[in-house]
């Protein structure tokens, strides 16, 4: 590959990439909600919903084309990213 296509699909990625890191954003404000509704501790892990998601992730990916093990992979560092932020930030009340 010439560097001229790699400089360009590069810019491509550096472009989703911000684009990711504002749904990112987004996502981390409906977890700080979420988690101002949470009681308990015990309430942040719900594996029965975290194997909802993956099955759901594994199925769309499959009808789109995509390897099933990547985002599966990126899924589940997500949620379990998630899960440590909201267990570092828990306050009882």
């Amino acid at each position: 590959m010439h560097k001229k296509n790699l400089r360009k699909y590069r810019n491509k990625i550096d472009e989703l990439d911000n684009k990711i890191f504002i749904l990112i954003k987004n996502r981390t404000q409906l977890i700080k909600h979420i988690l101002s509704e949470k009681k308990f501790k015990n309430q942040i892990v719900d594996r029965k919903r975290i194997n909802a998601i993956l099955k759901k992730i594994k199925n769309r990916s499959i009808r789109n084309g995509i390897d099933p093990k990547i985002t599966r992979r990126i899924w589940k560092a997500m949620i379990w990213s998630y899960i440590d932020f909201e267990r570092m930030n828990f306050k009882k009340k």
